[in-house]
């Protein structure tokens, strides 16, 4: 479900009155491809409820330059809202999950592999309250990144 940034406070407070672990991943999510999927459901793995903060289309640009987002906020909202691993998508506008992150109060706070323990937003805030910081490997040769640059070079040829 696609959840409003307001409500989402409210929601992560009744899934833990249910009994609920959370988990919280996020990124840009551009290009939705099968390292994502392999992601997504590992994370999944860690709790019984996985939200994803995603990027808001002014937040990519600022991230990764104006010729992204490739695919507009709703649009990847709605691809990953469609992943079976996926319970809840909340849009997020700032540069890091940071404010984010101290709304929902996951239990499991989760990055690809890539990130190191002390470059991870949040890592320290959800570790003061007893949450964990999990790392997933990604699917070699699977990025967003490497898909842009073979559809470049394809129209090159």
């Amino acid at each position: 479900m696609i959840v409003h940034r307001e409500e989402i406070s409210l929601l992560c407070e009744q899934l833990r009155n249910e009994g609920k672990r959370i988990v919280f991943t996020n990124g840009c999510f551009d290009i939705i491809h099968a390292g994502h999927v392999h992601y997504l459901t590992e994370a999944k793995k860690l709790g019984d409820v996985l939200i994803i903060g995603l990027n808001t289309d002014a937040s990519v640009r600022r991230l990764k330059g104006n010729s992204r987002p490739i695919n507009n906020e709703q649009d990847r909202a709605e691809v990953l809202n469609a992943l079976k691993p996926v319970d809840y998508v909340v849009l997020f506008d700032e540069d890091t999950p940071l404010e984010l992150i101290q709304q929902v109060r996951p239990d499991y706070l989760v990055k690809g592999a890539d990130y190191q323990r002390q470059n991870i937003v949040g890592a320290d805030f959800v570790e003061s309250y007893g949450g964990r910081v999990a790392t997933i490997e990604f699917v070699e040769g699977k990025s967003t990144t490497n898909i842009i640059n073979r559809m470049k070079s394809s129209d090159e040829n």
